[in-house]
């Protein structure tokens, strides 16, 4: 195996390895991507060889390489010691779980959160954002864009029903994202997942940033309670913001 297909399948292991709760054995990893064992050991020699990947006496993990494509990433994407230190002061006056997500490129991406490392159920892990239309951080997000850039957005993602609240009408989209505009909070009520609410808000643009919100997750009966004081705290976060990182 050459060439494309065999670069897809060494990314399927490392996939397969990244999501797993802990080490994976060879065979595991041969099934999961389809492939033979000898495959499957062909593709992980490089991975192994450049530090992407460990090889362990239980199997196979992230490798030591790792941190440091992180950082990288953390870098293009803005990341910096303000942002940084933004999720955590969100976290304790909010009591919710505070993300930071990008736009970049037509795609979307949770970049960072306080979501502990354990918390294996986040409904909004750090990673590619493929529900826009139904979460908070991806309706403030594309609420910003022109209108044309949006369409292509949604024509390249979908608007894919996850729960029975998810908006999946373009024109009714579109009009939640006036009321977004309009407020400038976005809210998700159980539409990307049916225990939680987030609600997010835009972040000032900054010349060296992808376009950026700062969001919260709760669950739906938390939100009941604290909606108003939720929203606040984040409007006066984004308010903050370009003072903090000039």
């Amino acid at each position: 195996m050459s060439g494309p297909q065999s670069l897809d399948r060494a990314l399927d292991l490392l996939d397969a390895i990244a999501d797993a709760p802990g080490p994976v054995s060879a065979k595991a990893l041969a099934r999961q991507a389809g492939c033979s064992l000898s495959t499957a050991y062909h593709l992980l020699g490089p991975l192994v060889e450049r530090g992407h990947v460990l090889r362990g006496p239980d199997g196979y993990s992230p490798g030591p390489r790792v941190p440091a494509l992180h950082r990288s990433f953390r870098r293009h994407q803005g990341i910096d010691g303000v942002v940084a230190a933004l999720l955590p002061r969100v976290r304790q006056a909010t009591g919710a779980e505070a993300y930071f997500t990008t736009y970049r490129d037509r795609l979307l991406t949770v970049v960072d959160s306080t979501t502990p490392l354990a918390a294996t159920a986040d409904p909004f892990a750090p990673g590619p954002e493929t529900r826009a239309h139904a979460t908070a951080h991806g309706k403030a997000l594309l609420a910003q864009l022109p209108r044309a850039a949006r369409r292509r957005y949604l024509a390249d993602h979908g608007m894919a029903r996850h729960t029975d609240r998810t908006i999946t009408d373009e024109a009714r989209f579109e009009a939640e994202l006036a009321r977004v505009r309009e407020r400038g909070v976005a809210v998700s009520v159980g539409e990307a997942d049916p225990a939680h609410t987030c609600l997010a808000v835009p972040l000032p643009g900054r010349p060296d940033a992808a376009c950026a919100a700062l969001s919260v997750s709760l669950p739906r009966r938390m939100f009941r309670l604290r909606h108003p004081e939720i929203g606040a705290a984040l409007l006066r976060a984004a308010a903050a913001f370009p003072a903090a990182s000039e």
